[in-house]
């Protein structure tokens, strides 16, 4: 059923004298109604407490929301985008995608199922859409309450309540990133040019000659796309980056194959080096990116790699042209490094990423410094003498954002009730430099970038704290077949409930019916097999290594 473009607000009155009475539930704001904002709403209301929720546009689903204008204040996307992280990898732990859904889900079924996620826990009572966070600011009595004052504004009329705890999830997709004073010449260039933010439709490329600036996710889509219309396209890269294809080994998701415990597990006990390169080696199994000029000049450090199904055979055929950097900008053509040449150039568009901020808190709260912010665990501010401000969802990892909000959330809210309680300032501070220091601990990926960090390590981490990471030792005596299918399977977000508080009685169902969600959406023909002796074998045989192996590796 759809969902009403927009909530009637309902006014937020303090407490009384500014307290909060022992009897009475925790209120809690939550600036964003986005995937992650509305992964906070339920957590907080699992908890017995009260969110509020502001969005400033009239509507959920934050990035996710394909409109045609690019809107202040929030994320923007094109009309073509698809997920990167297939259905069964990026769910809410506790609410599948329909089995009928694509495998990988383009944006407008991403919302409809967002609104879904909402209907089914009553989410939307708790929003006030239309409604900007002008500011939050700590109480005079802060040190001893905890609380912020919120003032947001609506249709002209600003307001301001009082909140024991604030969540921020706004993501970090607002902000463009234009580094035009690293291309010399680009005041004089005659075409047009623009951040990839500003981008909806490929029309505009007809019979052009476009260059893309940046080889990220976005990038590369924008290039493939141009490519089709376009007369020539050149996709100037300055790092290089691998490529990889949603459709993995045997045509299976590529996150069902490579996002698993053993294989994360085995990982992180190597030495870098050979991570690194057997990383590289499956990459080049695709085909060998030297030949089309990607290879990434850092391959010590992990970039996040691209998903692109299309640009390898783009580039073969001569459509796509692969460049380095952009040495100068001229009136009508660009000058690439390391080649005098010059290449006529109508559109400019800029995938050069960005950057992200809070302008509704002072930096005394949360100071952004070099792409990151000094927080606890990625959500609490360090230096806080009370833990009641979060930030959810301001984290890259190498996995799905949405059950990591959902995890951070779970774990946030259980500090903001005060079952958790974090360690002394110094520590979290501690801890939080040297995260910034980002030092190679020799073994595993070694990450590039401040936010990236490792999926199911990080998600591990917090569900221990909550009491819900799944007990493997102990399944195996008494559910094998589950702690199978959780140790060598896809580590999907239901694994995320099986467990603790928060507790999500169809988990167990869900984990072993996944891969029958995932070939429903693609065997839309029933084909008969026929059975085979050999195959038969291997399975048994392939079952006994299986015990082999976990064996070896819990002994």
């Amino acid at each position: 059923m759809p969902l009403p473009r927009s909530v009637e607000s309902y006014k937020v009155t303090p407490h009384p004298k500014g307290q909060r009475g022992d009897n009475m539930a925790k209120r809690v704001a939550i600036v964003g109604a986005g995937a992650t904002g509305l992964a906070s709403i339920k957590c907080c209301l699992e908890e017995g407490l009260k969110p509020t929720c502001f969005e400033r546009s009239d509507d959920l689903g934050g990035l996710w929301r394909f409109t045609e204008h690019v809107e202040e204040g929030r994320a923007s996307l094109y009309k073509s985008v698809v997920s990167n992280s297939c259905k069964e990898m990026s769910c809410y732990p506790d609410f599948p995608f329909p089995e009928d859904y694509p495998n990988y889900v383009p944006n407008s079924q991403f919302l409809d199922y967002l609104k879904m996620y909402a209907n089914r826990f009553n989410l939307l009572e708790c929003i006030q859409f239309k409604t900007k966070v002008c500011s939050v600011r700590k109480r005079p009595d802060f040190t001893a309450t905890g609380q912020w004052e919120v003032v947001t504004l609506c249709e002209g009329k600003q307001e301001s309540a009082i909140f024991d705890a604030v969540m921020v999830c706004t993501g970090f997709f607002t902000n463009p990133n234009l580094p035009l004073d690293s291309f010399p010449g680009i005041n004089n260039f005659k075409g047009q040019y623009f951040h990839s933010r500003e981008y909806k439709h490929p029309d505009i490329f007809r019979d052009k000659s476009v260059l893309v600036i940046g080889m990220g996710n976005s990038g590369t889509d924008i290039a493939v796309e141009a490519s089709h219309l376009a007369k020539k396209v050149f996709l100037s890269t300055t790092g290089g980056a691998w490529v990889i294809s949603r459709v993995f080994d045997s045509g299976y998701p590529w996150d069902m194959v490579f996002m698993t415990r053993f294989q994360n597990t085995f990982r992180n006990s190597l030495p870098t080096p050979i991570v690194n390169w057997l990383i590289a080696k499956r990459m080049n199994s695709w085909f060998n990116h030297a030949n089309y000029g990607l290879i990434p000049e850092d391959r010590v450090q992990l970039r996040e790699p691209v998903l692109n199904d299309e640009l390898p055979g783009r580039i073969i055929t001569g459509k796509v042209l692969i460049k380095p950097r952009v040495k100068e900008v001229k009136e009508n053509s660009v000058v690439f490094s390391n080649t005098p040449k010059e290449e006529p150039i109508d559109i400019i568009v800029f995938a050069t990423g960005y950057t992200f901020a809070f302008p509704f808190l002072d930096e005394t709260v949360v100071k952004v410094e070099d792409g990151q912010a000094s927080l606890y665990k990625y959500i609490f501010p360090a230096h806080l003498p009370k833990p009641t401000l979060a930030v959810i969802g301001l984290i890259k990892p190498l996995g799905s954002l949405l059950p990591t909000g959902d995890t951070q959330a779970r774990w946030a809210v259980r500090v903001l009730k005060g079952v958790i309680k974090l360690p002394p300032s110094s520590i979290m501070i501690e801890e939080v430099n040297e995260r910034k220091k980002n030092k190679p601990s020799g073994f595993g990926l070694y990450y590039c970038k401040a936010l990236e960090t490792d999926y199911i390590t990080y998600i591990d981490e917090l569900l221990t704290a909550i009491n819900a990471k799944p007990n493997l030792f102990s399944l195996l005596l008494t559910d094998p077949r589950l702690a199978l299918a959780i140790f060598f399977g896809p580590c999907t977000p239901y694994q995320f409930r099986l467990t603790g508080p928060g507790k999500w009685e169809g988990a167990r169902n869900a984990i072993m019916t996944q891969w029958d969600r995932t070939f429903k959406a693609t065997k839309t023909r029933i084909v008969q097999e026929s059975p085979s002796l050999f195959a038969s074998l291997l399975k048994v045989f392939s079952f006994l290594a299986l015990l082999v192996a976990i064996f070896l590796i819990f002994l």
